[in-house]
């Protein structure tokens, strides 16, 4: 079983700090660790940034506490970070340099030196996380992709394991939802952030489910991305359309949900 050789490899390295944002990737590894070390020599670190929705950082709050770790909530500086607020294509390069730098002085300065993050196999054939290149460059250890685990193996050793998050959708930083060359502000990632709540909302009102919601800005516009089924459903639902204009928006569009559908625009 893959969830035996990671609690394995993760015995190797010793006291751990876990780079945790929350998602089935890092809590995998945050729970292995705490299966391999016991909780009291496990951190978990989150970023807590206007990159990370408030929703996010409940559900990391809420994970570390029931595997019984120790968990620290620092705020990172990449919006101070020239190249993360100008919103290039190494937006992530820039971003991950910072939190992990700084995840990694605050879990040094616990007495944690080592640190891993949840990257996969996946991941590290996906030509558009240039984080992973940050991750490299400061020394972290990313064991689910040094196992060549997948999303799906994740998944599966979760399920396998009884955690409750197992099959929790991928919810990546409020960032990845604003198109390339449109800054990075406190301001701009709140829009977002109002969007999606709003629009969650909107659905839940109807007694409607959504797996992945995404408000994307195109600069001023916005398109909310939903599972295919329901996009067609209600495409022109007019109350969900004005609760993102109402989030701030001067217009919005409904399309089917395409995961990272930005990183494929042309530049």
């Amino acid at each position: 079983m893959d969830g035996t050789r990671l609690v394995t490899h993760l015995a190797g390295l010793g006291r751990l700090a876990v780079a945790f944002s929350g998602g089935a990737d890092s809590a995998l590894v945050l729970a292995a660790a705490v299966r391999a070390l016991g909780p009291a020599d496990v951190l978990a670190v989150t970023a807590n940034s206007a990159s990370l929705a408030a929703v996010e950082l409940a559900d990391a709050r809420k994970i570390a506490a029931d595997l019984g770790v120790r968990h620290l909530t620092p705020a990172t500086g990449e919006l101070d970070e020239p190249g993360y607020a100008a919103n290039g294509r190494r937006r992530c390069y820039f971003c991950k340099t910072t939190v992990l730098s700084t995840i990694a002085a605050v879990a040094a300065g616990h007495g944690f030196p080592a640190l891993a993050t949840g990257t996969n196999a996946d991941d590290a054939v996906d030509p558009f996380r240039p984080g992973i290149r940050a991750g490299d460059e400061i020394g972290v250890h990313t064991p689910l992709r040094t196992l060549g685990l997948s999303k799906e193996d994740v998944r599966a050793i979760a399920r396998h394991w009884g955690l409750t998050w197992a099959d929790k959708p991928a919810a990546p930083c409020l960032a990845s939802r604003v198109r390339y060359g449109i800054p990075i502000t406190t301001a701009t990632l709140a829009r977002v952030e109002r969007a999606e709540a709003a629009v969650r909302a909107a659905l839940s009102a109807r007694g409607l489910h959504c797996r992945d919601v995404r408000v994307r800005d195109l600069g001023g516009t916005a398109r909310i991305e939903l599972d295919t089924a329901l996009a067609t459903e209600v495409r022109d639902d007019a109350r969900l359309l004005d609760a993102v204009r109402a989030a701030g928006f001067a217009e919005a569009t409904v399309a089917a949900f395409r995961s990272g559908a930005l990183n494929h625009e042309p530049d």
